[in-house]
């Protein structure tokens, strides 16, 4: 029997980006630019080239701004570049192409804090399919895409996938959760459990759980247990609700992402990384930018 196709995805968006205030009193942290893009806008095209059509995201106070990203544009800024123009016209293409990008849709968190309150909130619109769940502020440059990774695992084994990668430093055993079971073929693993930020010494191996996760919709049965998954703070986390489900016998794959690279962009330095990586690839500022790198006196 053929696995049903995923087609939607849910987006986790309703953060308070304390790390980056003040600036984010007034402007969500996915909104910060990555060069000419917001980060959600980068999450959101990558997602869509594997052929996702509907995309909720899960917002809260002050987010109104990512609904306006990807409504059409404003009439005031339509007259204003078809003023420019041949010259604005590339730019015109481009902001009108945004809210064709997918179907939105969006929902307002309401629930304990966790990132497993998002994908309740979304459950009635994902109904009894399988779905991409994933963050506003973590982008993976990879080809091909993550999303389309996950999705290539999920036909071959029919099972929920973790999206995974190789940690790089010892922090990184503080930061993320760590998946451990048995592999499969090259970059695929079968978990049988995942462990948070468990430190260096009680990790079960270095693949790391990042990004997101392709999720059969079995995992809603679940989730509405909160009595089992809330932690001694009422924190609802998701990865508790998925080792319950793996005792029970539901299958998980470990991918490890491929032919790319992890952003997290969740923290000043790791944002600041990943702007001059963008930077530097940039087809049009590139050359320039890495030329203006030289001319810092890094000694000082």
């Amino acid at each position: 029997m053929p696995t049903k196709p995923v087609t939607k995805a849910v987006i986790a968006a309703a953060g308070f980006g304390t790390r980056f205030l003040p600036q984010t009193k007034a402007m969500p942290k996915e909104m910060l630019p990555l060069i000419d893009k917001p980060i959600i806008q980068y999450v959101v095209e990558e997602l869509v080239e594997a052929g996702i059509k509907d995309i909720i995201i899960v917002t809260g106070y002050s987010k109104r701004s990512i609904e306006d990203h990807f409504d059409i544009p404003s009439e005031d800024l339509l007259v204003n570049l078809r003023m420019g123009g041949k010259k604005k016209e590339p730019l015109l293409r481009e902001i009108e192409a945004i809210a064709n990008l997918a179907n939105f849709v969006y929902v307002r968190q309401k629930g304990p804090y966790g990132n497993a309150t998002p994908i309740r909130n979304a459950a009635h619109l994902i109904g009894n399919e399988p779905f991409i769940y994933t963050y506003a502020d973590e982008v993976f440059t990879a080809s091909p895409g993550r999303t389309r990774q996950l999705i290539e695992a999920y036909n071959e084994h029919e099972a929920s996938v973790f999206a995974c990668r190789r940690v790089e430093s010892e922090e990184d055993y503080f930061r993320y959760g760590f998946v451990g079971g048995e592999p499969l073929k090259d970059n695929l693993i079968s978990v049988d459990h995942i462990i948070e930020k468990p430190g260096k010494n009680h990790q079960p191996n270095d693949l790391a759980s990042v990004s997101g996760y392709l999720l059969l919709p079995e995992i809603f049965e679940y989730i509405e247990n909160t009595n089992a998954v809330l932690n001694e703070v009422g924190e609802f986390w998701v990865q508790p609700i998925m080792q319950r489900m793996m005792d029970d016998g539901h299958k998980f794959v470990g991918c490890e992402i491929t032919n790319g690279m992890y952003h997290d962009t969740g923290n000043k330095l790791e944002y600041l990384k990943t702007v001059v990586q963008f930077a530097l690839e940039h087809d049009e500022l590139g050359k320039d930018f890495r030329d203006f790198l030289k001319t810092i006196d890094l000694t000082k």
